[in-house]
């Protein structure tokens, strides 16, 4: 029998401007986890042409449910609609849309719920209780989410967390205090522990340092290493995931380097592609299952702030065009369909931003629209999901080419290497390379063994500088240290600090009078596996290596692809430098180059 769909409509008035009730309301895994709803277990079928359909089950009281999930439309801090065609379970559909809208300095929320009944245990469903406790779902989340907003809140939702037993807990406090007394802590530990007991199981699935940063309002690195402590303590466990290029979702999460595949396959885009260290591999963290297991799964396959990069998306059929009031601020944007296909990159400058067409073969930017719209087109000849992104992705993902060349990762987790023979490019990454002046003559004036003590202990001044501005030594080399870093500012400033601390080392340790030569380059690199530790190898070691040798002694000698960096440019600004050109060992032409003198070399 067929039954007829119902619609509900509500609507309610929130004193909260729409843009902030939006990040919380059109965080539809959230959402769903704070109203009770299920996990769902996803799976997805190619069609001969192409398209990708997705399909889920879940199991609610004493319903199994299966469905298909069409992906949800929506317009950032607007509005979004989502739909479910049911094969089992007492329904046959499910769609819900809701608005915000600004109203008297506040919000309009307004919800649309449309249910059609699959068999008469449905039909009893939703002549009861159903719509009534949908109103009552939307109603109380939607309040709290304004509770939230105006600061009266410390989560957004209402939710109770499972309980850990007192032995867990006595377990959890005894590694906060391990994990404080390590240096690593940074006074964080206590916070981290607190997130992992009381967080939503959305915001465990997948703790990103960055994001938890900024959130705190706490330095980056010590966030990072907050969390490579946790793991070396057991409050959290890492994974490495290679991140599609399209859809930013990670596709093969391992728990170690030397797992992680070359390259995979995202179905969801239908691309294959390679692992990137400064672009797709990402290091993030779960707590660990003894303390707070996380179920896998997935609370909604498809929602807005799930990906908060994308402003919209939108189904169009073939021929259809959609005029959308959306405001996008100026950057980098993507312009692509959900479907496997073509995509368009462009930087949008402010203004009115480019009218959108969708062909088969071709995605364009036309000409510009009215301010404060957006143009969507679909020329082809099959249905689309037009998708308008920011390409800004990259904000929270910790990349591996930036946690590699962190001190904390090197120390703890000396065992996270490649395979024997695997290599991986490197963007870019900066090396610094230092060696003693006359460290023969120290030997022979001071004796072997004081000589060794010395230069251990110059070891240790420099890995503790090196560490306090985000870089890592790669290793010695006799007298010498190779250091990296993922920022060009922070290995010049360690560059400075050293020449800066040496005479203070040296007063430190008997008069010592050591010299110190610096040579500095950025450039892409390969990373490979070299004597049981991590190391890169290439063009831009060579240069770093042969900048160095070109220091007469207490000065720093920089290249002019690193002194060209708008960050260094700043710094040497400030400072005195002479520009030169030498013969450098390897290179055939002559190869020019900056130093910066100090008082050391003098």
């Amino acid at each position: 029998m067929n039954y007829a769909s119902q619609k509900r409509r509500w609507h309610w008035h929130l004193d909260c401007p729409p843009t902030p009730l939006w990040r919380q309301l059109g965080d539809t895994q959230r959402f769903n986890e704070a109203a009770g709803l299920p996990q769902q277990t996803i799976r997805t079928e190619r069609r001969p042409d192409g398209r990708l359909e997705f399909f889920a089950t879940a199991k609610l009281g004493p319903f199994d449910l299966e469905w298909q999930e069409i992906p949800v439309n929506w317009v950032a801090n607007s509005w979004f609609e989502h739909c479910r065609h049911f094969t089992k379970g007492p329904l046959k559909l499910l769609c819900a849309r809701l608005s915000l809208a600004p109203a008297g300095g506040g919000s309009d929320l307004r919800v649309e719920i449309e249910a059609q009944a699959a068999n008469l245990l449905g039909l009893l469903l939703l002549q009861g209780g159903f719509f009534k406790g949908s109103e009552k779902m939307y109603r109380d989340l939607g309040q709290a989410a304004a509770r939230f907003v105006r600061g009266e809140a410390a989560v957004p939702f209402t939710y109770e967390p499972p309980q850990p037993d007192t032995a867990a807990r006595e377990r959890a406090r005894r590694l906060v205090t391990e994990i404080e007394s390590s240096g690593h802590g940074h006074g964080l530990a206590e916070r981290l522990l607190a997130l992992i007991f009381t967080s939503q199981e959305v915001d465990l699935m997948r703790l990103r340092p960055l994001a938890l940063a900024r959130r705190w309002q706490a330095p980056p690195w010590q966030v990072v290493e907050l969390c490579l402590e946790s793991v070396r303590a057991g409050l959290l466990e890492m994974r490495w995931d290679i991140l599609c290029p399209r859809c930013r979702i990670g596709k093969a999460p391992v728990q170690a380097l030397d797992r992680l595949p070359e390259g995979t396959h995202c179905d969801t885009c239908d691309i294959p592609y390679d692992r990137d260290f400064s672009k797709n591999v990402e290091l993030s963290f779960t707590p660990a299952a003894s303390l707070r297991p996380v179920s896998a799964g997935e609370f909604c396959l498809f929602g807005p702030m799930s990906t908060p990069h994308i402003w919209a998306q939108i189904a169009l059929a073939p021929g259809e065009e959609r005029r959308l009031a959306l405001s996008l601020p100026p950057g980098a944007y993507r312009l692509r369909s959900l479907e496997p296909g073509p995509q368009c990159d462009l930087d949008f400058e402010g203004g009115g931003f480019p009218e959108i067409e969708l062909d088969d073969d071709a995605i364009t930017a036309g000409a510009p629209a009215a301010p404060d719209l957006v143009v969507l087109s679909n020329r082809g000849s099959r249905a689309v999901t037009a998708v308008v992104e920011e390409r800004r992705w990259l904000r929270d993902a910790l990349t591996a080419d930036r946690v590699t060349s962190l001190q904390a990762f090197r120390d703890l987790f000396s065992d996270q290497v490649l395979r024997p023979g695997d290599e991986v490019a490197v963007a870019a990454v900066t090396l610094m390379f230092t060696d003693l002046k006359g460290s023969t003559d120290l030997f022979n004036r001071i004796g072997d063994a004081a000589a060794y003590h010395l230069v251990r202990a110059h070891f240790a001044f420099l890995t503790a500088i090196v560490r306090a501005h985000r870089g890592a030594v790669v290793k010695t080399i006799g007298d010498a240290i190779m250091a990296s870093f993922p920022d060009p500012a922070d290995a010049l400033e360690a560059a400075l600090a050293v020449q800066e601390k040496i005479a203070a080392f040296n007063a430190a340790e008997d008069d010592a009078g050591l010299i110190l030569k610096l040579g500095l380059h950025q450039g892409p690199s390969i990373m490979v596996t070299l004597n049981g530790r991590l190391d890169y190898f290439g063009a831009t070691v060579n240069k770093a290596a042969r900048l160095q040798g070109a220091s007469t002694g207490g000065d720093i000698v920089l290249s002019e692809e690193m002194a060209a960096d708008p960050q260094v440019a700043a710094l040497l600004a400030e400072r005195p430098a002479q520009r030169e050109t030498a013969q450098l060992k390897g290179f055939a032409a002559p190869v020019p180059f900056l130093r910066l003198k100090s008082a050391a070399g003098d």
